[in-house]
């Protein structure tokens, strides 16, 4: 029988080009901040094009739109059941707590020896919103040294929701069976809810950290999904017109139209054209990645080996720069809003990147894989597919023979109706 399998390289579970991205996107979050630190937030085109550095949460979130909803979208093609949330929401948990958690405990350790720990997220308190994740509910739970976590409570809430929103769109709309269109349609709902968030926290009495919460960038989680339906339905993406389209994209964000320097501007338009900018300069620098064999500079870079083992802690280096960051700030002598960004930026990843690398070993060991038998099936699916996705599902064999398999003639092009 002909091989009808899609040329998408997102047919394959683990995508070195995507752990590289996570790389790219965590420096890009080290670098706003350290142009924040050092006083880059100007009313200018250079400081609207320093504080954009933020952009590469939206590329985070997309990213995991993108490989968490791969097992839902394989239901959608008949190819598998739907997975089981126990196993998705365990997994999750082993891959974000026990860092997390370390990360918070040494913080809130090493703050109480200092005098300028700050007002907030302080005592018993702090320290339990910060430890559940629930620290963006309500103001003064941000502490000194942890302020970035709002996006990891953020991405917390949104894998809690995702085994329902998976549901919803499969076995809902799509009744079980591959239509494309709908799955479109669904996801392009999910997109507009962030917009219609805005208008509502930016004209009502609601409180404003609702600002952050997930409602306000499930557009971003969605355009990661939306890219996941593009793998495996759209067959090239040129990879130097995408980029360019980022560029453009990242571009028009750093102007006026998107407002201030601050991760929700408070006019509500501002806000929402930024929110969509982002996912537009996401989903197109992500989308020749995904789409296609055709990489292009950025999937070359990308696919890297040293950029891949960045990619591979990225987590990490996440978690701990910002209280790495207050202190070669200290080290460097230079006050608040002072000191050269590049000289921050450089020091900060230098001490980050080892620290990371011993949080991420560290944080291995803290949870065991699960069952012995779930630990035997990743062993013969990481033996047969190269790596667990992202989503902790294991890809099943590329066994031809076995009809089952995605990889399966049959099963694809039943994907591609």
């Amino acid at each position: 029988m002909r091989d009808t399998r899609p040329s998408s390289r997102a047919e394959v579970g683990y995508l070195p080009a995507l752990t590289g991205l996570r790389a790219v996107a965590a420096l890009l979050v080290i670098g706003a901040h350290a142009a924040f630190w050092t006083g880059r937030y100007t009313p200018d085109l250079a400081g609207g094009a320093f504080s954009r550095l933020e952009i590469g949460v939206a590329v985070f979130f997309v990213l995991s739109g993108f490989l968490l909803f791969r097992p839902w979208l394989r239901t959608a093609a008949g190819q598998r059941e739907l997975p089981s949330t126990r196993t998705y929401l365990w997994h999750r948990v082993r891959r974000i707590l026990p860092a997390y958690w370390i990360t918070v405990i040494v913080t809130y350790v090493i703050y109480l020896f200092r005098d300028d720990a700050g007002e907030t997220g302080l005592g018993w308190s702090g320290f339990a919103r910060n430890m559940t994740l629930t620290q963006i509910y309500g103001a003064g739970h941000l502490h000194t040294g942890l302020t970035q976590m709002w996006s990891l409570a953020v991405e917390a809430t949104f894998y809690l929701l995702l085994p329902l929103i998976g549901w919803f769109v499969v076995v809902v709309v799509c009744r079980r069976r591959w239509h494309p269109v709908r799955l479109a349609v669904a996801l392009l709902v999910l997109v507009a809810i962030s917009p219609l968030w805005t208008l509502i926290t930016h004209h009502t009495d609601i409180t404003f950290t609702a600002r952050l919460w997930l409602p306000g960038f499930v557009a971003w989680f969605a355009g990661g999904m939306l890219l996941a339906l593009a793998s495996v339905t759209v067959k090239r993406c040129n990879p130097y017109g995408m980029g360019l389209l980022a560029i453009y994209f990242l571009l028009l964000a750093c102007t006026p139209l998107a407002g201030e320097a601050t991760i929700v501007p408070a006019d509500a338009v501002a806000a929402s054209t930024k929110s969509m900018l982002y996912l537009l300069f996401a989903t197109a620098l992500m989308a020749p990645l995904v789409i296609g064999d055709r990489p292009g500079p950025l999937g070359r870079l990308c696919s890297s080996a040293p950029v891949v083992w960045l990619g591979e802690i990225s987590y990490e280096v996440f978690l701990v720069h910002l209280v790495v960051m207050e202190f070669v700030v200290e080290m460097l002598g230079y006050r608040t809003f002072q000191g050269s960004t590049v000289g921050v930026f450089v020091v900060t990843v230098a001490f980050s990147v080892p620290i990371a690398w011993a949080l991420h070993r560290t944080s291995e060991r803290l949870l065991p894989t699960g069952p012995r038998e779930e630990r035997r099936a990743m062993t013969i699916a990481s033996r047969d597919a190269g790596v667990a996705d992202d989503a902790g599902m294991p890809e099943p064999s590329r066994d031809r023979r076995n009809p089952h398999d995605p990889g399966s003639s049959a099963k694809v092009a039943d994907l591609r109706r």
